[in-house]
């Protein structure tokens, strides 16, 4: 990046630090953390929709719905997570790859050959001759649909949960006061239902954070990955040789999980408060009795 770095060898002390941090593959490592907020951003927002779906299935009066929504609850949240993500990663994957091979290739072969899935060089995602962009912005896709699932399962149980602790008085009284069915959903248990769903919800988020270096288990380059290629001991073959200073990268990434977990509490805790206000909870109680 410096002109005074184009000679590792030649260089020592705190000029050494200086481009040794600032080397190429110190920027995709700075960059990598980008990776894993861009993660989150994207799969809170959607396991969140899966979620209200799946509990709103899960409540509907009509029989084949509601199974249907408590079998993908029950189901996502009984497989140990790894084991779904190394799984159903592979899984989605193979089918995106054999739906394209009925298009694309000529003799429409079922892929399985053995115990091996195989299919033409055009129908393979993305394709070999793509860059290496592509292929880690596919990962990162497989990454967020999987996330977005196995969280959105858990978030669905909260939400339930939340949905059936708004008192049902209110709910009778708005069907009495004329609300049709789907009123009383929307105006009165689905705004009732977050303070309910908050505490639950912010477990999750908490999870879900601690839960993003499984992008190194599906093959995306991010920070744990990074913290493990610069942290293991270079040898003078390389432009920067160092001893194993591993426990110093991960060491970096436990303060930036902390720093991030303390940052998401002071938000949590604001929301709450704010949500509690006119609630029938402990925390709509001390908020009356404080402004009174």
């Amino acid at each position: 990046m410096f002109e005074f770095c184009a000679d590792p060898k030649a260089i020592e002390g705190l000029t050494w630090a200086v481009c040794y941090l600032t080397s190429a593959k110190h920027v995709l490592f700075y960059w990598s953390f980008l990776t894993v907020l861009f993660l989150l951003a994207i799969t809170a927002p959607a396991a969140l929709a899966m979620g209200f779906v799946g509990a709103t299935a899960a409540r509907s009066h009509i029989a084949p719905v509601s199974w249907l929504g408590k079998l993908y609850i029950w189901m996502v949240r009984g497989v140990p997570d790894i084991i779904f993500f190394l799984f159903f990663v592979i899984a989605l994957d193979q089918i995106i790859e054999y739906g394209k091979s009925l298009m694309v290739c000529e003799n429409h072969a079922w892929p399985w050959q053995g115990l091996e899935f195989r299919v033409c060089p055009e129908a393979k995602v993305p394709l070999a001759r793509s860059s290496a962009f592509w292929h880690q912005a596919y990962g990162f896709m497989l990454a967020v649909v999987t996330f977005a699932i196995v969280f959105g399962a858990f978030v669905a149980n909260v939400i339930y949960g939340a949905m059936n602790a708004v008192p049902r008085a209110q709910l009778e009284t708005a069907e009495a006061y004329g609300m049709s069915r789907s009123q009383v959903f929307r105006r009165i248990l689905i705004p009732q239902m977050w303070i309910y769903a908050l505490p639950g919800l912010g477990n999750l988020w908490m999870i879900l954070i601690k839960a993003t270096p499984l992008l190194f288990l599906l093959g995306v380059k991010d920070i744990v990955y990074y913290a493990r290629e610069l942290g293991g001991s270079k040898t003078q073959a390389y432009e920067y040789p160092h001893g194993d200073w591993r426990l110093w990268y991960f060491l970096a990434l436990m303060v930036f999980y902390l720093l991030f977990t303390r940052i998401s509490e002071i938000g949590i805790s604001r929301l709450t408060r704010r949500l509690s206000h006119g609630q029938a909870t402990a925390g709509g109680e001390a908020l009356r009795r404080a402004g009174a």
